[in-house]
């Protein structure tokens, strides 16, 4: 089974009373509800387990469900003989957003206090927002991300020591010796090939196979690309289109995307495709990078809605449309082939997963970096540059950046290829590896509705 980081809160929860239900959001095929299913199982003697999503495909039990006392009802069509006691009995609803109004029902259950609740949902976001009644301070939504490097470390049989021993180094600006830093390499770039889907993860473990690896990664992106249409069946060719587009778009030289090739509309505006963006950021298939023209402390204040970055949300996902089969592109270091879209895609991904708001960094005059993230220590705004070839110490741009005055600047950080650690005035040079150790420097909150 794979270590997920998500199971100390999930087991936390479940052994301690609660004020309040929790949720697990994030894209579907992370592992959300395998996880869920593990921990409840090991600790109830009554488990009960409803798929809304598939009883909305089917007999539609939980359809209009108008109370808790007819939701008890309906329960009992399907588990009446494990409805025990709260200390007991777990209910688990998955994919709750089949069915919005439930989530203002959860607020009734909790007050009621019956049972053991524990719920997972995917385009939560938009769900809640479809929500008349919210619930209230009755619940507690965590997001969850696809397995991150640190986990595909655990994954591949990586021990804590080394772990341990490694992030003492990143904290401590030490490299790792030769040894040691090529075996991170080659993980990390096995990485890339795999990403964090745990089906992917598990067909590499089981097979060292890429065709079965991409067999994998490929039905997720069709599940993903299929999704859109159960949300918004006039808009799913488009939906489909700005997903389609993220790789074309992260291999232009700004990666922004560009809203005249959604629909070849030449005055297409980012406004038009809102409620297209919001469904692929929050549903968790794509994650969202926002542009700051002018850096101040804290980031959110300057953030631009118009030039923005989209990301697919598992590297894995993008080197299957990128390179398919071949694995020599990555595993090889092949001259010819610039993979600075793929590094970006996966340092973005460690920052959303480690709880950082996604920023970068755009100005006519003085360039592009590719993220910046608020230091709240520091009180700083810290820029992260991100480079997949030799050239890792040509970074004009960051040099205009650190160096502008207005911006106040304290550190800055380059990641690559190289094994050194070099700290040159206010820029720090890093192994691309140790971005597994990036943290807000002030935890975030989780998010509580």
């Amino acid at each position: 089974m794979l270590r997920r980081k998500i199971q100390t809160e999930i087991a936390d929860y479940l052994d301690n009373v609660s004020e309040k239900i929790l949720i697990l959001d994030g894209a579907r095929q992370i592992g959300k509800s395998f996880i869920i299913r593990h921990e409840g199982q090991k600790r109830f003697k009554n488990y009960i387990e409803i798929d809304l999503y598939e009883d909305k495909k089917g007999d539609r039990v939980f359809e209009g469900t108008r109370n808790k006392e007819d939701f008890y009802l309906r329960l009992s069509t399907i588990a009446g003989n494990r409805m025990g006691k709260k200390e007991d009995t777990l209910v688990f609803l998955d994919e709750i957003q089949a069915y919005p109004d439930l989530l203002t029902l959860l607020k009734f259950l909790r007050q009621d206090d019956r049972f053991t609740y524990i719920v997972s949902g995917s385009q939560l976001g938009i769900a809640l927002n479809e929500t008349l009644s919210k619930p209230g301070g009755k619940i507690k939504v965590v997001r969850m991300f696809q397995l991150d490097f640190e986990e595909f470390l655990w994954a591949n049989g990586v021990g804590e020591e080394f772990i341990d021993h490694a992030r003492k180094c990143f904290s401590q600006r030490i490299a790792l010796d030769e040894p040691l830093h090529n075996r991170m390499m080659d993980l990390f770039k096995k990485y890339l090939l795999v990403g964090g889907l745990p089906d992917a993860v598990n067909k590499f473990i089981e097979t060292h196979n890429i065709v079965e690896v991409r067999a994998a990664q490929k039905e997720v992106y069709e599940l993903y690309k299929g999704d859109a249409s159960q949300y918004d069946k006039e808009r799913k060719l488009v939906i489909e289109r700005v997903y389609e587009l993220v790789p074309s778009n992260l291999e232009n030289k700004k990666k922004r995307v560009h809203f005249n090739q959604i629909e070849n509309k030449k005055q297409a505006r980012a406004w038009q495709y809102q409620a297209e963006f919001e469904y692929l950021v929050k549903s968790g298939i794509c994650h969202e990078v926002k542009a700051i023209s002018n850096p101040k402390f804290p980031l959110v204040e300057s953030e631009s809605k118009n030039l923005l970055k989209l990301y697919l949300n598992d590297v894995g996902l993008l080197t299957r449309l990128l390179y398919q089969y071949s694995i020599s592109t990555i595993m090889d270091d092949v001259k010819s082939i610039n993979l600075g879209s793929v590094y970006e895609s996966v340092v973005c991904s460690e920052l959303a997963a480690h709880g950082f708001p996604l920023f970068y960094y755009d100005n006519k005059k003085k360039g592009e970096i590719e993220f910046l993230v608020n230091d709240y220590d520091l009180l700083s705004v810290v820029p992260i540059e991100v480079k997949s070839g030799k050239d890792y110490n040509e970074h004009a741009s960051l040099d205009v950046f650190v160096a502008t005055p207005d911006y106040n600047i304290k550190q800055a950080f380059v990641l690559s290829n190289e094994r050194e650690i070099v700290q040159n005035e206010k820029v720090a040079y890093l192994p691309i590896y140790y971005v597994m150790f990036f943290v807000p420097s002030t935890p975030p909150a989780k998010v509580i509705l």
